[in-house]
């Protein structure tokens, strides 16, 4: 029998927190699968082979947003003998817009690549990793989770999805040495949320905006520390968290009637 080779697994690579993550765990000395719909995946990973000579790094172009993408990717990995060790579900997309005014490619792909992929990637690599006794799934959730208000109702409920089963999951695989764990982040500086570069910059300054590399860091800390959560920015969150949920329905109704949001 031909040798497994232990690997991460990191989705959405190519760019912002998922290349971050395959980064770090590159430099944590595993070997790193890197996935993504972008053919720059591709350049990315040949950045970080560089790097880190020492680890194997393989890249693979593929659409997570498919009913089949999961047994896909699963079946990829086992036809090249990799070991998946470490899982972390990252890709995604954002839109902060009405439900119906997005395009039903876009609903229907937000609620592939937020809920059903990362369900079952972690239906087919949790098998192998129960059995094992040994493993590390990050599900790359959102303080939006908590947050019921419109223009976010797609992202914030399948993020939502997603923080519930993953609290689910955490507590159903700790005594069999499958570690579970969910990074709530709330405003990251990789271009996602189109904020202007002199307010990302403020917001970098008071500590409101947190860079990739450093929410990654902190998010394998706790994820390899066998924690089940873990917000970050903390304390910002927790004070936006506190002022949302005071928002009565009909403040919200209030809003929507000014056009502020």
């Amino acid at each position: 029998m031909e040798k497994k080779f232990t690997y991460a697994l990191v989705t959405g690579a190519s760019s912002g927190m998922g290349y971050c993550y395959a980064q770090q765990l590159a430099a944590r000395g595993y070997n790193i699968l890197m996935v993504s719909n972008e053919e720059a995946i591709h350049e990315k990973a040949e950045i970080i082979r560089k790097e880190y000579s020492e680890v194997q790094i393989m890249s693979l172009v593929q659409d997570l947003g498919q009913e089949s993408s999961a047994k896909q990717l699963y079946d990829y990995a086992v036809a090249h003998q990799i070991e998946v060790e470490v899982l972390i579900n990252n890709a995604g997309v954002y839109h902060d817009r009405d439900f119906l005014d997005d395009s039903e490619v876009f609903n229907s792909l937000i609620t592939m690549l937020h809920v059903y992929t990362p369900t079952m990637l972690c239906y087919y690599f949790g098998q192998d990793m129960r059995a094992r006794h040994k493993g590390y799934i990050l599900n790359v959730c959102s303080i939006t989770s908590t947050i019921n208000v419109q223009r976010l109702g797609t992202y914030g409920a399948s993020k939502a999805y997603l923080s519930a089963f993953t609290r689910s999951l955490h507590v159903e695989l700790h005594q069999q040495g499958v570690y579970v764990t969910n990074v709530s982040p709330g405003a990251v500086d990789t271009g996602l949320y189109n904020i202007h570069q002199t307010y990302t910059n403020i917001g970098k300054a008071l500590g409101f905006i947190v860079s990739p590399e450093v929410l990654c860091r902190r998010a394998l800390r706790a994820l390899f520390a066998g924690r089940h959560k873990v917000t970050i920015p903390l304390l910002w969150n927790k004070v936006l968290l506190f002022f949302v949920w005071l928002l009565p329905t009909s403040a919200l109704r209030l809003i929507r009637r000014l056009g502020w949001f």
